[in-house]
């Protein structure tokens, strides 16, 4: 009987986490505005920023399977397609919105940043809500993640230097911690206690979502005075790099001939970054003001992600 009902607790659990998952900006943007009205409360989370970010990157490496990398040497050139187009695409996008738009110099490395991080695991829900190639998706998403200890500090250090002294190489150690070794342990974790991961795999949702919206309520209450005064500039400048990553992800794969399934899973996984790292990242080597494009990011392109999917989804 206890079986019974340990069993009826957990179908519970499993479907609040759906629930909780799938109402995903929701979320956000209530913390968002909760992060606003009570930055007292929200800012002393703000220590709280790098081992939020690593419980989320454990609960993605409890998901990843050999698939995923399999896939990579399956359609090397797909996936590589995706890959350059994330780290080309956005970064670039980024520079020459801090030329265009006048801000300061943290919160243009804040815009650079987003740019230049891996793309989130949001994209890989919404590439499939989008009826598009979820495999590229994920296989995409997992090799910039994998590649982001060298790639996002390098870039920082050739396009946001001139803004905020960038220290290239603490910030590829940061993301060996925060991405890497979380990422290790929970794939670690598959093997060694696959029983007990199989069980909590229907409530990583509820923990992803419960610690983005920590992360984003933290930088918000900490940068109220920052969002307060420049928040609906940064809004346009991520909704501008948000809504042409997509565009133009989905032109690239479209001149490199990839079909339309494949072009749908290029744009979602260019225009939706990891902006969970590039919070935790600008909270620990600029500011708190340089963490919210980066917080406004996290809100943003989970509503537009879900909207741009569903436009997808009736292109055939």
């Amino acid at each position: 009987m206890f079986h019974a009902r340990q069993e009826g607790d957990l179908k519970v659990l499993a479907r609040f986490s759906q629930f909780v998952g799938n109402t995903f900006a929701l979320w956000v943007l209530l913390f968002a505005v909760l992060g606003f009205v009570m930055p007292e409360t929200f800012r002393q989370l703000t220590p709280w920023i790098v081992p939020l970010l690593g419980i989320i990157m454990f609960g993605m490496g409890l998901t990843i399977s050999g698939r995923d990398f399999a896939e990579v040497f399956r359609r090397p050139v797909d996936v590589g397609i995706g890959v350059v187009s994330q780290f080309l695409i956005m970064p670039l996008l980024a520079v020459i919105l801090t030329r265009i738009i006048p801000m300061s110099p943290e919160v243009a490395a804040g815009v650079i940043l987003v740019g230049c991080c891996p793309g989130g695991t949001s994209s890989n829900v919404m590439t499939y809500l989008a009826k598009g190639d979820t495999a590229l998706s994920v296989a995409c998403t997992s090799v910039t993640t994998l590649l982001a200890p060298i790639v996002t500090p390098f870039l920082m250090l050739m396009l946001a230097s001139e803004y905020l002294p960038v220290d290239a190489w603490a910030m590829f150690v940061s993301i060996l911690k925060l991405v890497l070794l979380p990422l290790a342990l929970g794939f670690l974790a598959q093997k060694l206690v696959p029983g007990l991961v199989r069980g909590a795999i229907p409530a990583l949702p509820l923990v992803s979502v419960t610690g983005i919206v920590l992360i984003v309520a933290a930088v918000v209450g900490a940068s109220k005075g920052a969002i307060a005064e420049s928040g609906l500039m940064i809004l346009a400048v991520v909704v501008l790099h948000n809504g042409l990553g997509y565009a133009i992800g989905f032109l690239a794969a479209r001149a490199a001939g990839l079909s339309l399934t494949r072009r749908k899973a290029i744009a979602i996984e260019v225009g939706m970054q990891n902006s969970g790292l590039a919070a935790a990242l600008a909270t620990a080597y600029f500011s708190p003001v340089a963490a919210v494009p980066a917080a406004i990011f996290s809100v943003w392109h989970n509503i537009s992600g879900a909207i741009v999917a569903s436009v997808l989804a009736r292109m055939k």
